[in-house]
């Protein structure tokens, strides 16, 4: 091969594992998660995570090793890559990284931010706080001692308003300044090559309606059920089709309109991630719907 590392990204659906595994196969690779979901022991179903006989056919890195109830962050996947890629490279296997994380990716090419872990005790005031002032007053509140990061928030987005608040009271640092320090990335000094799979956008469409309710058909709502109770601001409660499904468990939405509404979330989340791969103009876009077509493109990029 003429390079060390390839990278495959796309949004959700865009059948990205299967040409990673293809292409795993034909070269002797180790295929390495970069998909945030995809780490969690609980939601095989629901993340489309690699299937036991897919694993089995060749070595699958840093996929379901994580409990639902911790909160999995980038810091930890840059250190998990850093390790899972020397031990593939001591191995003489070609590490091929795949999934839909822009972030992780981040941690890949660029290197992150180093801001130090957030204590305990910060974390728990900081979401006390959150829920005696209420989300439009916490947020408000934020915006005004971090503004630069407050604006590139949804107010909605619990999970992010969360970490830059986290981050503040536990360094006095805003986030937006910790940002703008990069640290070392993971494939400092190696050669690789960038891939974004993105099918026509109503392929990608037509395969997420017929995946989603073939999750359901798969055991999807008994996966769903398993995490009732659990703490709705861990990434995990978030996952696409959990919050519509735990909805319909709780008796809320009816199974057709819990499946509709997690269909249109991922389809939005699916335009986000071609969004923000798009402004990445490194990255080599393959827009064919047809499999083998793409990987063949890949291997002979690659060799």
């Amino acid at each position: 091969m003429s390079v060390d590392v390839v990278l495959i990204a796309g949004p959700t659906g865009s059948g990205k594992s299967a040409i990673a595994l293809e292409l795993a196969e034909r070269l002797g690779g180790t295929i390495i998660n970069a998909d945030s979901m995809q780490v969690y022991t609980e939601l095989r179903i629901l993340t489309a995570r690699p299937s036991v006989e897919d694993e089995a056919r060749v070595p699958h890195r840093l996929y379901g090793h994580v409990s639902v109830c911790e909160r999995y962050s980038a810091g930890r996947y840059q250190q998990e890559a850093s390790s899972v890629l020397s031990e593939a490279r001591g191995q003489k296997r070609p590490a091929i990284f795949v999934g839909g994380t822009g972030f992780y990716f981040s941690a890949l090419t660029k290197g992150l931010s180093p801001i130090p872990a957030i204590p305990g005790e910060v974390r728990a005031a900081v979401r006390g706080r959150f829920e005696a002032n209420g989300r439009e007053r916490f947020f408000a509140e934020l915006s005004a001692r971090d503004p630069e990061t407050a604006a590139k928030l949804r107010l909605s987005d619990t999970q992010r308003i969360l970490r830059a608040a986290d981050v503040l009271e536990a360094t006095g640092t805003p986030l937006s300044d910790w940002q703008r320090v990069s640290g070392t990335p993971v494939l400092a000094g190696l050669e690789y090559r960038s891939y974004v799979i993105a099918p026509p956008r109503e392929v990608l469409n037509a395969r997420l309606e017929h995946r989603f309710r073939a999750m359901i058909a798969a055991g999807a709502l008994e996966e769903v059920r398993a995490l009732a109770g659990l703490e709705e601001s861990l990434p995990a409660a978030r996952a696409l089709g959990v919050p519509q499904l735990l909805r319909h468990l709780d008796g809320e939405l009816s199974l057709e309109a819990a499946i509709a509404a997690a269909h249109i979330e991922t389809r939005q989340y699916a335009k986000r991630q071609e969004t923000w791969f798009r402004n990445r103009t490194d990255w080599k876009w393959l827009q064919s719907e047809h499999t083998s077509n793409l990987i063949s493109r890949i291997a002979e990029d690659i060799t």
